[in-house]
């Protein structure tokens, strides 16, 4: 990831006037773009001038969440990629720290009354593993050690049954791995493995089809099946036609009724492009563009790292929540801010 300070004031820019429509920025002109208010966000990281906060995880269940003695009606894993790992409230106040370091990237998947997560862990080189019972707190579960050069992007899925993690080096080495959990510890078997061919962090697998969406900094969105041959891949979205302003970066599906949305950060222009990736490769649609501003007292979103959203309702967002890191935070240190799914659908004419 690369910031880009000038794109990031002319996008702050467009935010504060309101306006909405295409940006000139580095020779790139984006497509059009609709703004969508912020509706709340989290209370900063610890981690005081600096790239800290970097990629989120929502969780909830059937009855909402009993965590550390609380009822809540869900709750949102951050990183600190420079000190560990938060868990927040919808309200955005911090329940939970793990001081656990250097993790860049978050993800979790059901796993009985509760779910299992995992993160890239730069400082001890591989995936730090956690568990949540339904009840208490996270707790460590163990950890899958790589052989990746910088552990950078992270996700994880559910494919034919079994639960798997597919780690990101940050020169595009991407390694696939299964998980097995004894009730007591996670470990992990390397499955597959194959190069991108450059800087690569952002990605999300679709259970349902085993896809995996990857996205390679400078060039744009790769498809992979997780069924195929490693390394099989189709290039859904390039970098350069306004939709995509490099970097690629965070990414997220999110389903609403029979639709199955993909969600994308823009990062060069501190925007979210959406396709409908329901169908087979080769037969997506683009749906459009939207960034986030300032509303209900939250300033809006600037160059975001990562991104994870909901399907359904969670709290009092009836149709979804989506959860995005905010590299320039108003007054404090670096954030996550919460976006509610029925206005971007809304604003895009869904």
């Amino acid at each position: 990831m690369r910031r880009r300070f000038g794109v990031i004031s002319v996008t702050v820019s467009l935010l504060l006037c309101g306006c909405a429509g295409t940006a000139q920025l580095g020779g790139v002109t984006s497509a059009p773009t609709v703004e969508v208010p912020a509706a709340g966000e989290t209370v900063p990281v610890a981690t005081q001038l600096a790239d800290a906060a970097d990629d989120p995880a929502i969780w909830t269940g059937a009855n909402g969440v009993n965590f550390a003695g609380k009822q809540l009606p869900g709750i949102i894993l951050g990183t600190d990629k420079k000190a560990g790992l938060y868990v927040f409230g919808l309200d955005g106040q911090s329940l939970q720290f793990l001081p656990d370091g250097l993790l860049n990237n978050v993800d979790l998947r059901a796993q009985g009354a509760g779910f299992v997560a995992g993160a890239s862990d730069r400082g001890r080189m591989g995936v730090a593993l956690y568990r949540f019972t339904g009840e208490g707190e996270l707790k460590p579960a163990g950890f899958v050690k790589s052989d990746v050069a910088e552990p950078y992007g992270f996700c994880m899925g559910r494919i034919d049954g079994t639960l798997v993690a597919v780690l990101i080096g940050k020169d595009g080495q991407v390694r696939e791995y299964a998980l097995t959990d004894d009730g007591t510890t996670i470990t992990g078997t390397e499955r597959k493995r194959f190069a991108v061919g450059s800087q690569a962090e952002g990605c999300t697998i679709d259970d349902a089809t085993a896809t995996l969406f990857l996205g390679e900094e400078v060039k744009g969105v790769w498809r992979y099946s997780l069924r195929g041959e490693p390394g099989t891949r189709t290039l859904m979205a390039g970098v350069g036609d306004g939709r995509l302003v490099a970097d690629v970066e965070g990414m997220t599906l999110l389903r609403d009724g029979g639709q199955t949305f993909l969600i994308v950060s823009s990062q060069g222009d501190s925007a979210f492009s959406v396709w409908d990736v329901s169908g087979p490769a080769g037969r997506e649609r683009y749906i459009g563009r939207f960034r986030v501003a300032a509303a209900n007292g939250v300033d809006g979103v600037s160059g975001t790292d990562g991104v994870d959203a909901w399907s359904g309702p969670i709290g009092p967002f009836s149709r979804g929540l989506v959860v995005m890191q905010d590299d320039v935070n108003e007054g404090g240190a670096q954030n996550f801010k919460l976006v509610d799914w029925a206005t971007v659908r809304a604003r895009l004419n869904l």
